[in-house]
């Protein structure tokens, strides 16, 4: 919403404060959809045991104290073995991204922003 007030600042300012406000809107955005991961250690893994019935609940569960590990694997192993295999391995980086990028629409135009 504080998008509305940038045209009432001086131009230099305004620009500046545009920039800053992007910037917040898309690090909030990517961090909010990143945490909704279905993994244990994130909160989206956290729904995920709550919802699923009890026995694979649990065994997504145990995955928590990989979770980390699993992450690095997806996000780094995973697109440098793709590279190294002539395959796009980042699909997971393309999914929240696309996702993030929607999201952030649907955000400009509730707000009038777009």
């Amino acid at each position: 919403m504080l998008f509305h007030l940038v045209g009432y600042l001086p131009v230099i300012i305004s620009q500046w404060t545009a920039l800053n406000l992007k910037n917040a809107l898309v690090i909030n955005v990517l961090l909010a959809i990143f945490n909704l991961f279905p993994l244990p250690p994130l909160d989206g893994g956290r729904i995920a045991v709550g919802l699923l019935p009890k026995v694979l609940a649990t065994h997504l569960a145990r995955l928590e104290r990989y979770g980390l590990l699993i992450l690095l694997g997806i996000f780094i192993v995973l697109p440098l073995l793709g590279s190294q295999l002539g395959v796009d391995l980042g699909f997971v980086s393309r999914f929240i991204s696309d996702s993030t990028n929607a999201v952030i629409r649907v955000i400009l135009r509730l707000t009038g922003n777009m």
